[in-house]
């Protein structure tokens, strides 16, 4: 299996523990509850090797289910969802490392968020090393607030910007055709920036970009949660939420690359669906009355759209 040289192997997993500490410790102080932390470790023999780290909030204050996980793993076959775009790397043996979160609020005007950070390296068949950076964030709201929406994308915008005024409109553009949930023709929010088979930059400036939009997340998210955790709602506003959760499981399990790897590659199944929500629901033809908050949602905030 390919082993990225051990100075930036170990500069990529250092980091990424780094952050994965420091978003959990600013959303337990946030949400005054405590995650649950979860060492696990592939034991030799199994389809996948590695180690990682979940943590987990449930029940909280703030947040009903805020995972957030960091894996580092090898296997001796790339999964069909990794070399989509790379055909010639199909069955390769690869390492990846990253850390993923979904937070799902208890309040239904604190919208959802996810963030991905990673990296991948695979053994062609010529026998050559090929590492490539992925990632993004984006939200995913319930009741739509134009200013956290353009707060959330101008944030996005300016941890792009030192590596080039393009990456986010390009990253911006990716972000709105990856999360479709192509069986409804519909928007899974209101986007932010998805990057995937990243090398262009060369590795070093490469690994600084991907850095940058780790880094800026909490600086996208906490005050959007700070300015509406305090909001009052009724069982109206609860309902649509958890009916809007289930949009959020159908592209999860449909349509999700990550997630897809995961499970294709023989991953740990409890940490690869730390995503899934708490509480979900489904209603047939839940077409909301004209004029209401709700459908506001599909008419102003669903459809892509430049928020900056």
């Amino acid at each position: 299996m390919p082993t990225p040289d051990s100075s930036r192997a170990s500069l990529v997993s250092q980091y990424l523990k780094g952050l994965q500490s420091r978003i959990t410790g600013a959303i337990a102080d946030l949400d005054g509850g405590t995650f649950l932390t979860d060492a696990w470790h592939k034991a030799p023999g199994e389809a996948l090797q590695g180690d990682g780290i979940t943590q987990i909030l449930e029940g909280g204050a703030v947040f009903e289910r805020a995972g957030c996980g960091f894996s580092h793993v090898r296997g001796p076959k790339l999964p069909p969802s990794a070399t989509q775009h790379r055909p010639e790397l199909s069955g390769a043996p690869f390492e990846a490392m990253g850390v993923s979160l979904v937070f799902h609020p208890r309040n239904p005007y604190v919208p959802t968020v996810h963030m991905n950070v990673r990296m991948l390296v695979a053994q062609g068949a010529d026998g050559k090393e090929v590492c490539w950076f992925g990632g993004g964030m984006d939200l995913t709201p319930f009741y739509g607030f134009e200013e956290d929406a353009v707060h959330f994308h101008r944030t996005c915008q300016t941890a792009l910007a030192p590596f080039g005024e393009s990456l986010y409109p390009r990253f911006k553009t990716w972000c709105d055709t990856y999360f479709v949930l192509k069986h409804r023709n519909e928007q899974r929010g209101i986007g932010g920036i998805f990057f995937d088979d990243f090398s262009e930059l060369g590795f070093e400036q490469s690994l600084a970009m991907m850095q940058s939009v780790g880094d800026s997340f909490l600086s996208a998210y906490l005050p959007i949660v700070q300015k509406r955790q305090g909001l009052a709602y009724t069982e109206r506003e609860r309902a649509f939420q958890l009916y809007r959760r289930g949009r959020y499981v159908e592209f999860n399990l449909v349509w999700d690359r990550g997630t897809h790897f995961g499970l294709q590659s023989g991953g740990r199944t409890e940490s690869i669906l730390l995503s899934m929500p708490p509480l979900a629901s489904w209603s047939y033809q839940n077409v909301p009355a004209a004029d209401s908050p709700e459908a506001d949602l599909y008419s102003k905030f669903l459809p892509r759209k430049d928020w900056i």
